[in-house]
């Protein structure tokens, strides 16, 4: 089986990478798409944010990453010849909006499921927004988000 797991991974952190890990064990092929968020500003552009996630994704053999701008997930899904849609949530704030999304796209496609993975406990307190607000004030983000990610971080930073 193959699945997507769509976001805008800016920056992409452990929580993303512990969802990416769960869905790899589960299926044979999981195509981590990163899309534009219309509702959120980022920090990376699309590329840079591809570039980030595909190092860090690069020691599984079953995970491949795709820039997709602007689609619906649904019509990725099909058009990635993919099953299920995976998603992470960490509270039941995020199950409530996993929830509507997940049954929107079903009202869509009634053939595609949508497939909720609970992130593990030490990473369910990371956010990408925390993160990025972490990074804006030099704060220690090792443990939050991936080694070239932290270095993306800093350096953007530096900059402002």
């Amino acid at each position: 089986m193959k699945a997507i797991f769509p976001g805008s991974f800016d920056p992409i952190s452990n929580g993303h990478l512990d969802i990416i890990e769960k869905a790899a064990r589960l299926f044979d092929q999981v195509i981590v798409v990163i899309s534009n968020n219309t509702h959120k500003n980022t920090l990376f552009s699309p590329i840079k944010r591809y570039k980030l996630v595909k190092d860090a994704v690069e020691n599984w053999e079953n995970v491949s990453v795709q820039l997709v701008q602007n689609d619906l997930t649904i019509k990725l899904v099909r058009e990635l010849d993919a099953d299920v849609i995976v998603r992470g949530i960490r509270n039941e704030k995020d199950f409530v909006y996993e929830q509507q999304i997940a049954y929107m796209n079903k009202k869509m496609d009634s053939s595609i499921e949508t497939i909720i993975l609970l992130s593990s406990l030490k990473n369910s307190c990371i956010s990408s927004s925390l993160i990025r607000e972490i990074a804006s004030f030099n704060g220690n983000l090792s443990k939050f988000v991936p080694h070239n990610v932290d270095l993306a971080l800093k350096k953007k930073y530096l900059k402002k």
